[in-house]
């Protein structure tokens, strides 16, 4: 699943948005929730989810017979910058999927309707985390709809042909390295592993296990001008350099979450949400397991970041979208995420039906990690700097500036991005 893109979001998109900045919309209590025929345009970005969200928006509907929900699926790479065209002119979804990086920024600029009175006493049943995340200025704009923590996803079928034992609890960056080196034959387009250039997939996780951090806990100064960064992201680096993962333009020009499902990579650090798609891929069928992340010097935690649905403040039907927002992430919603196994939904006891739901992956591995682990970083203005990150990620693992060089730079242009806040 796509979000790996959605949290680039782009610069101009993050202006966009600041320039967009007025007043704010009504709520709930002054919008009213109309008697007559409603349509609401819930916007997402994951066409692998629709089927189950649609399955809740008829639920919706059914309690409130005059109101119809219409998903929009917008695909991940123009999500954002579309968001942004319609916000600005006045004519975006009624209803949302927001991330971390790009919360505070929607929040601080009106976008959002505040959704305390719709969520209500729910809000206590979601984990703490995520409704710190999602809110601003003591208010709740976001309802917590799934979470999401990375595993080591594995080609049973590779793993046998190499005679290498499958991963498991305890192993470590070591053993990883050794194993993607074993399962690789470019020669036939066969790859143990892939270096992709997504933070929450992969060097935001190494870094974290190498000891260090992508953003100060004050959300002050970069981590990046750290040997323990250092340290993850040459655990990348390094693999592209001995043939173990594809160039960075290989990556580019296929997504190698394709290139695992196909059955041509040994092994794919990637989120708890493509359980569902990888399960049923044709390339992988009845040989794909999942493993905890190895550990490196320090540990082996995992990222963990959630999704929200949000209200547009500025809908016509700005009530209606409230109560869709907030149902669309209650419980009932979550029974039907969880129980077609399609993402881990964030309401407290429903997240076993999710892995009961996935019998042929030990899903549950992606439910103990979410116990010990980091934030996803982010600050006010996220989308900023994660754009000098991409860019000076990029130059290192093509090979036009060292990580050393590269990442000193990358932590001088996120200070001053911070400081500017």
């Amino acid at each position: 699943m796509p979000h790996r893109f959605v949290v680039a979001t782009s610069v101009a998109a993050a202006a966009a948005v600041a320039l967009s900045a007025c007043s704010a919309s009504s709520s709930a209590a002054d919008g009213g929730l109309s008697k007559g025929p409603v349509t609401l345009n819930y916007a997402i970005w994951d066409q692998n989810q629709q089927p189950a969200l649609k399955k809740a928006a008829d639920e919706f509907t059914k309690s409130n017979p005059n109101v119809k929900v219409d998903i929009v699926v917008v695909p991940a790479k123009d999500y954002w910058t579309k968001l942004q065209t319609q916000l600005t002119a006045g004519a975006g979804p009624d209803v949302f999927w927001l991330n971390g990086p790009n919360f505070q920024l929607y929040a601080s600029n009106n976008q959002l309707a505040p959704l305390d009175d719709a969520v209500g006493r729910d809000k206590g049943n979601y984990p703490k985390s995520l409704v710190d995340l999602y809110t601003y200025n003591g208010k709740l704009y976001g309802a917590p709809k799934d979470y999401d923590t990375i595993g080591v996803y594995y080609n049973k079928a590779l793993f046998d042909a190499a005679g290498l034992a499958y991963p498991k609890a305890g192993w470590t960056w070591e053993e990883f390295q050794a194993d993607a080196k074993k399962l690789s034959d470019p020669a036939k387009g066969v790859w143990g592993t892939a270096s992709a250039p997504y933070g929450q997939m992969t060097f935001y996780n190494t870094i974290l296990q190498a000891g260090g951090h992508i953003i100060s806990s004050d959300g002050k100064t970069s981590g990046y001008d750290s040997p323990e960064a250092l340290q993850g992201i040459n655990f990348w680096n390094d693999l592209i350099k001995n043939g173990s993962s594809p160039s960075l333009q290989q990556i580019t020009d296929t997504w190698p979450g394709d290139t695992f499902s196909s059955g041509k990579m040994g092994m794919f650090w990637d989120g708890s949400w493509a359980a569902g798609t990888y399960s049923k891929a044709d390339g992988l069928k009845g040989h794909v397991g999942v493993a905890p992340l190895p550990a490196g010097p320090d540990s082996n935690v995992s990222v963990i970041h959630g999704l929200a649905n949000v209200a547009n403040a500025k809908s016509k039907n700005v009530g209606w979208a409230e109560k869709l927002a907030a149902f669309l992430s209650g419980k009932q919603s979550a029974e039907i995420q969880a129980t077609t196994g399609t993402v881990i939904p964030a309401y407290n006891g429903t997240q076993q039906d999710w892995v009961k739901a996935l019998p042929d992956l030990d899903a549950q591995i992606f439910l103990d990690e979410a116990k010990v682990a980091a934030p996803y970083p982010i600050s006010k203005n996220t989308a900023v700097w994660n754009a000098f990150e991409a860019t000076q990620i990029n130059n290192i693992y093509s090979g036009k500036t060292t990580p050393e060089q590269g990442l000193q730079d990358l932590a001088k242009q996120m200070n001053d991005a911070l400081a500017k806040e």
